[in-house]
């Protein structure tokens, strides 16, 4: 089975290039994040062969699942704060595997209520977490985690000191969810493998020089994790003209 996560920056703006991608790559499963609308193209979807679940927000955030299987949605609110109405996450199960799909809040400027948000939301999504280790099933969650877990998984950690993303606080939630059990798929393939990237900005020619960080992550129980037999950064979506400032990173499971 091959799963898939990219967050598009508009899906509007950028239905062409996931169209062209899809029909290259051909993932049983597609998580998107930055929908940055109120309506999803459900039907065009299903005519190349997809349904499809999704959270939307008009002109912000926004996530939705593709999929070749049929899709039970089982949540589109992350619990612990009713006030939350981002639309950031989305809860499924597809093919007997939970298949969660974030996109974890940025939390710039440090030191405002937007980290504070962050930081929370993070704390709340521990608690599912736990809660599917605890039932031992087979689950996994991707998406745009919006964390640099390590030194490594940037070009220059002295650029990103002061941003959310690289923050000790950040890092460290990351880092307990791999305490409890999580596998980061693609760090646990690729050990010690520098310049491996998911996201550029899209000044000074950041993609051109390879200027990025690893922020989008696959993360599986320990049951899917067995199952891991690849996972991969496919950056040429991000070469394209006009590309989201994200490309797609891809697992495999047997």
């Amino acid at each position: 089975m091959k799963i898939a996560s990219w967050n598009v920056n508009s899906i509007r703006a950028r239905l062409e290039p996931v169209t062209k991608w899809l029909e290259k790559s051909k993932p049983d499963i597609l998580l998107l994040q930055e929908l940055k609308g109120s309506e999803f193209p459900v039907d065009y979807f299903k005519t190349l062969g997809y349904e499809s679940s999704a959270v939307t927000q008009k002109s912000y955030n926004g996530v939705a699942i593709l999929s070749r299987h049929p899709i039970e949605t089982i949540s589109t609110t992350l619990n612990g704060d009713e006030t939350d109405s981002h639309a950031r996450f989305l809860d499924t199960l597809i093919d007997g595997i939970r298949v969660i799909n974030i996109y974890l809040p940025n939390g710039n400027p440090v030191g405002t209520a937007k980290f504070d948000y962050k930081l929370a939301w993070m704390d709340r999504l521990s608690f599912l977490l736990a809660d599917l280790i605890k039932k031992d099933e087979p689950g996994l969650i991707g998406g745009d985690f919006n964390v640099i877990p390590e030194d490594v998984d940037c070009h220059k950690p002295s650029s990103w000191v002061y941003d959310a993303i690289f923050q000790p606080e950040s890092r460290s939630r990351y880092r307990a969810y791999l305490a409890m059990g999580y596998t980061d798929a693609f760090r646990s393939l690729h050990p010690e493998e520098s310049g491996k990237f998911t996201y550029w900005d899209y000044f000074r020619k950041a993609f051109e020089y390879n200027r990025g960080a690893r922020i989008d992550h696959f993360l599986l129980s320990p049951k899917i994790a067995s199952r891991l037999r690849s996972c991969e950064i496919d950056t040429g979506p991000r070469a394209e003209e006009k590309p989201s400032d994200h490309t797609p990173i891809v697992i495999e499971l047997s």
